[in-house]
């Protein structure tokens, strides 16, 4: 009995041992080195039941863009309204988030190489997925303009290599998106090893992020494929998105991180935050075009740069170039994406040369209805489509899972009220409940496929340049005036350099004051 007692003892103090140093942090590092902060079980170890939590040591900026800083700012007209009948750019205080952005226009050569994938892998059986990606060159044609040359070589011809992509239509560049996030993604996986090069993906054998996580595409198994560690698991396994491996989506910005990111006003925070100091929350004036508060279009510094034109647009009627000897833009249609001077942000072009589309579906928006944060107009929420025994439906033809709308009896059993539809395109747009003020062809040229584009382009007066001024276009449709570039939701805290959200006080302690 004393043994029993003696035994009883020594496994309360171990179990007491236990918990104080799971509690302490002073357990043996190794195999199963972290514990939960609630049971105070191992993680990452398979005798345990395997749960993994894996470390993320940040995210890095992603190849061809620059990190944008989040935070608030007036959106809106920085200048008089031209008179209209729409309010369409009225102010108002909104606040965005961290993100990255390309710092220039998605260029002919990316752009020919997404091409060449798609023809690569589907042009044998699949055309019509091809000729869906293909710029429209016949956007440079005019009744009274002779603009062949353009239609033959400005997207082919390497002569237009950096030259900003045209013709692309808001579908398109979404596609765009979608595609460049799988072919990073698939590199990332390739140099983990968790995947070999795989030139003769065709049809449905196509990597695609939420394909490959959700085990429809096999590829060729690299050497270095991820331990399991459920213990009811196959010992190995493909990476899953809590393994920190991915990247977010490539996608458009919205309307709101586009202007925020084109004024640029982190430039002027007269000590904005570094290494040795926390910055100030105060911006000294308000910008009216990317390039800084001054209200002019012309380089000022007193250099042998002085006067020179900081934009690529139509000076005037007729005036695409000013004259032989002295060029103003030095551009007669588009200019190379890393013409003419970046933003405080480091992005280029923010102002001219071409139009960009965003995320956003357009309307003429009302004052009280605005998001406060990350506002945007345009969402429609779906989900994988599930079959009835409850799995994922089968990739399709070109190697992507089905989506489908969310229902009205999924957003009433989640409790959500707002909107009885996943398609928010038209949420509270000051529409009529019979939907006859936006009746698209009878007396307006609005309905939820309009998108918005900024921006102003070459063939564009000054007055466009200013990053709040908007306009739109059928969502289909395109231009020679028109492109776009990309962004990343920036992942954790908003700073950029993989610090943790809050504010820090160190070993500091509360003291009653």
């Amino acid at each position: 009995m004393k043994r029993k007692l003696i035994g009883l003892s020594l496994l309360c103090v171990g179990a007491a041992t236990f918990f104080t140093a799971c509690s302490s942090g002073s357990h043996k590092k190794g195999k199963g080195d972290r514990v939960s902060a609630v049971t105070g079980w191992p993680l990452n170890d398979r005798r345990f039941g395997g749960y993994e939590v894996t470390n993320y040591p940040g995210q890095q900026t992603p190849v061809g863009m620059v990190f944008v800083q989040g935070g608030r700012f007036t959106m809106g007209a920085t200048d008089d309204e031209m008179p209209t009948l729409e309010n369409n750019s009225f102010r108002r205080t909104v606040s965005v988030s961290s993100f990255y952005m390309d710092e220039t226009e998605v260029a002919n050569v990316s752009y020919r190489e997404y091409v060449y994938w798609l023809y690569r892998v589907y042009g044998n059986d699949y055309l019509d997925v091809v000729n869906r990606g293909m710029p429209d060159s016949t956007v440079w044609r005019s009744p009274l303009g002779f603009n062949e040359f353009y239609v033959k070589n400005y997207f082919w011809h390497s002569a237009y290599n950096n030259y900003p992509v045209v013709g692309v239509s808001w579908y398109q560049a979404n596609d765009f998106c979608q595609w460049r996030t799988d072919r990073v993604n698939e590199l990332l996986l390739i140099y983990a090893g968790e995947l070999k090069p795989n030139s003769t993906q065709s049809g449905e054998d196509v990597f695609t992020t939420e394909s490959y996580i959700n085990g429809q595409y096999q590829g060729t198994e690299g050497p270095r494929k991820h331990r399991d560690l459920d213990p009811n698991g196959a010992g190995k396994r493909v990476r899953k998105r809590f393994d920190g491996v991915y990247l977010p989506d490539y996608r458009l910005p919205t309307e709101a991180e586009w202007e925020y990111a084109a004024l640029g006003l982190i430039g002027n925070n007269p000590t904005p935050e570094n290494k040795r100091r926390r910055g100030e929350e105060v911006v000294t004036d308000r910008n009216t075009v990317p390039w800084g508060p001054k209200n002019t279009t012309r380089y000022g510094l007193h250099n042998q740069y002085q006067g020179e034109f900081e934009g690529n647009f139509m000076r005037g009627k007729g005036d695409a170039m000013g004259v032989a000897g002295g060029l103003n833009d030095n551009a007669d249609i588009t200019a190379p994406v890393k013409s003419y001077l970046a933003n405080a942000f480091g992005l280029y072009n923010m102002a001219g040369n071409v139009n960009e589309w965003v995320m956003d579906t357009y309307r003429p928006m009302s004052h009280e209805d605005v998001n406060e944060f990350r506002p945007f107009r345009g969402n429609r929420y779906t989900h994988f489509k599930v079959q009835e025994d409850g799995t994922l439906e089968e990739v399709d033809t070109v190697g992507h899972i089905p989506y489908q709308d969310v229902t009205k009896e999924e957003i009433l059993a989640n409790g959500r009220y707002e909107s009885r539809v996943g398609d928010l395109s038209n949420f509270k747009d000051g529409d009529s409940l019979s939907n006859s003020f936006y009746a698209y062809g009878a007396n307006t040229l609005i309905n939820d496929t309009t998108k918005v584009y900024k921006g102003g382009s070459w063939a564009d007066r000054a007055y466009w340049l200013s990053p709040g001024t908007r306009r739109y276009m059928q969502g289909n449709l395109s231009s020679n005036t028109i492109g776009f570039r990309c962004v990343m939701d920036r992942l954790g805290s908003p700073d950029g350099d993989n610090q943790p959200g809050g504010n820090s006080f160190g070993r500091q302690k509360y003291h009653k004051r």
